[in-house]
């Protein structure tokens, strides 16, 4: 009686699994294409003795599902060390922004952009050695965009007192998706 429950059983759950509905197939993540780009970024509020360049490397990355275009960049920075530690006063404003743009020949048009204010304090920010180096990340954007899209990066640093406002920087765009 036994063996005649566990074979009932067993053909039970092997006709459930054929009626059960297939579980739905996951939606792979869209392959992000990035390139990376390296400036030297002289500091001009100051013109002391020190060193004062930040070296910041942007890597921007852009991606396409269907029609849609996703974009985010990361930027990696390591800045001068003579600052007092976690000086508030280096910059009066950094920020990135990210980009969306339709590649076509001549200028690139923007299809969409947003700004990430978040980066000062974080740049500001030190070690108690007083090493400032990090990253940033940046969230991602899309748009639906035509065939031939791309993401651009510009970082606008405005170093404080040096009386010029957001200077821009420019770096190497996504490769076309």
């Amino acid at each position: 009686m036994n063996t005649i429950k566990q074979t009932a059983a067993a053909a039970a759950l092997a006709l459930a699994a054929v009626a059960a509905p297939a579980a739905p197939a996951a939606t792979a993540a869209p392959a992000y294409r990035c390139a990376s780009s390296t400036r030297d970024i002289d500091d001009n509020s100051y013109d002391g003795p020190w060193p004062d360049n930040w070296r910041t490397t942007v890597k921007t990355c852009a991606a396409r599902s269907g029609s849609t275009v996703y974009a985010y960049a990361e930027v990696k920075w390591d800045g001068a060390s003579f600052y007092p530690v976690d000086d508030p006063t280096i910059f009066d404003g950094a920020k990135l922004r990210l980009q969306i743009k339709q590649s076509r020949q001549g200028t690139d048009p923007v299809v969409v952009e947003r700004d990430f204010p978040g980066l000062e304090d974080r740049m500001e920010d030190s070690t108690s050695s007083g090493a400032r180096s990090g990253t940033y990340r940046s969230a991602t954007i899309s748009h639906r965009v035509g065939p031939g899209a791309l993401g651009d990066l510009v970082l606008f640093l405005d170093w404080h007192g040096d009386g010029r406002g957001y200077q821009r920087h420019d770096y190497t765009a996504s490769p076309t998706v």
